[in-house]
């Protein structure tokens, strides 16, 4: 597998990309290492060639190439590009992580042939700066994939990135997880357990709350109210592209710097693929799970952890709807005394453990039925080759022949004699006892259903009047 990344570089010294090339370098500080008598010590392995350099060096060529033309005269100008192919090691030869490094300067010293890829002249003229484009780097990632295609290499699509990271996180998250490690190594010296082995950048936070959001969410309102609930995350449209921003943020996070899978086109895809698999009215009334009621939001306790006015703005709709759905079943089971309503929340727990407890009785009995089944067709079916071994002239060989079938016998006979069983049961009878089985407990079941739903019901209930009343002794305190 090989993957393609493209450095502009605005160092005037041009030797420094061949001293990078040819010397160790110590990948987080970018410095030179040195042996014992302090002189820069080489790469282990490299292979190193110019092409249309003449008979000068790199760095020559491109200072002659700058005179010629009058360019890169400005601190800010690009003086050199590097287009980096990293091969990732197969696990065979041991060759370790291999890398290209393919370095030109940016001023082109001839016209070349005009290619597809090509959009303006400063990509193919003579004395003109190179320009990696969008449509040039499309150009060499296919090549890169084709080259590792023809080479029968496992090759993974570089045209689309569903994950977008930037050099900075990279650096960041292997920097953060090195003082994350030696912090965990001293932790276990000391006899202690880590708690966070991984780290996670904000952004890789930000990236797995949006993907959880999205594949649940089946609109663009319901996609937006649910990371606002969940997560704290703003979401906004803004000249066709999409944005987010995180609690506890100011500025918000382009869809681009994320990934492919979280801009516009590629999200009102996906929440148009899940309307399709998941047909429901989502916001439209205060049934939004005919099972559960809204639970109220503790605003304040939400406040505390970091959550923005939009989060509050929604919670205090949130709560209202969810009071009016708690009212409701509460009028309309006559239990608005909670005394009343602590009673039948009993009731129910009790109905509730005592359904589900002869529903698990039953289905032990149903698991134990079919094994006995199935055993007793397996010894009625292999006993009479079992007693054809012990007939035959030679028992070595006939068991050699039919070693499954005669294993399968003596698993099955095993059975019986443990759970002392000498009469084979009738296969019908099984079947009979196992339909009556399943009839019972479908009826046990429907019970245990009804009971289980009423009693969440009830106690999302009784949680919502508590912490409505709650929140309303912190406004009268609050108010004095």
């Amino acid at each position: 597998m090989a993957t393609l990344k493209h450095i502009a570089s605005k160092n005037s010294d041009y030797s420094a990309a061949e001293t990078y090339l040819v010397y160790q370098h110590d990948e987080f500080s970018g410095k030179k290492i040195l042996d014992e008598q302090s002189r820069p010590k080489l790469r282990e392995s490299y292979i190193l060639d110019t092409l249309e350099c003449g008979e000068a060096s790199f760095a020559m060529a491109c200072l002659l190439a700058n005179r010629k033309y009058d360019k890169n005269n400005h601190p800010d100008d690009i003086k050199s590009h590097q287009y980096i192919i990293s091969f990732d090691p197969d696990g065979h030869n041991h060759s370790g992580n291999i890398h290209v490094h393919i370095v030109i300067g940016s001023v082109r010293t001839r016209e070349v042939e005009r290619k597809p890829y090509m959009q303006k002249p400063r990509d193919w003229r003579e004395g003109m700066k190179h320009s990696s484009t969008a449509q040039t780097m499309r150009h060499l990632r296919v090549a890169v994939m084709e080259m590792c295609q023809d080479a029968k290499l496992y090759q993974i699509d570089l045209l689309s990135s569903k994950k977008r990271v930037s050099e900075r996180e990279y650096w960041m998250k292997r920097r953060s997880q090195m003082k994350l490690d030696r912090e965990n190594a001293a932790l276990l010296a000391a006899g202690q357990q880590p708690t966070q082995t991984e780290f996670e950048t904000a952004k890789e936070t930000l990236r797995k709350q949006i993907s959880d959001v999205l594949d649940n969410a089946a609109s663009f309102e319901d996609f937006s109210d649910r990371l606002l609930q969940q997560y704290g995350i703003t979401v906004k449209k803004s000249r066709g592209r999409l944005s987010y921003l995180p609690a506890g943020r100011k500025k918000f996070i382009r869809a681009h710097s994320l990934g492919d899978k979280f801009e516009k086109e590629l999200v009102l895809a996906t929440l148009k693929e899940n309307a399709k698999s998941q047909p429901i009215i989502l916001h439209s009334n205060l049934e939004e799970k005919p099972d559960r009621i809204k639970k109220l939001v503790d605003i304040q306790a939400k406040l505390k952890q970091g959550k923005g006015i939009g989060y509050e703005r929604w919670a205090k709709k949130h709560n209202l709807k969810a009071m009016a759905q708690t009212l409701i079943l509460l009028q309309e089971k006559g239990l608005l005394n909670e005394d009343a309503l602590d009673q039948r929340i009993a009731e129910l727990d009790t109905k509730f453990h005592e359904s589900l407890a002869v529903v698990k009785d039953l289905e032990t009995r149903m698991a134990n039925n079919q094994t006995l089944r199935r055993y007793a067709a397996s010894y009625k079916q292999y006993r009479p080759l079992a007693q054809k071994r012990n007939a035959a002239k030679s028992p070595a060989t006939f068991e050699e022949q039919h070693r499954a079938e005669l294993t399968a016998y003596r698993t099955a006979a095993a059975y019986l004699k443990a759970n002392n069983i000498t009469k084979l049961p009738s296969p019908n009878k099984l079947e009979a006892e196992y339909c009556a089985l399943a009839s019972e407990k479908a009826q046990f079941y429907e019970q245990y259903k009804e009971a289980k739903i009423e009693l969440l019901k009830l106690k999302d209930a009784k949680q919502n009047v508590a912490l409505f009343f709650r929140e309303d002794e912190r406004t009268q305190h609050h108010e004095r």
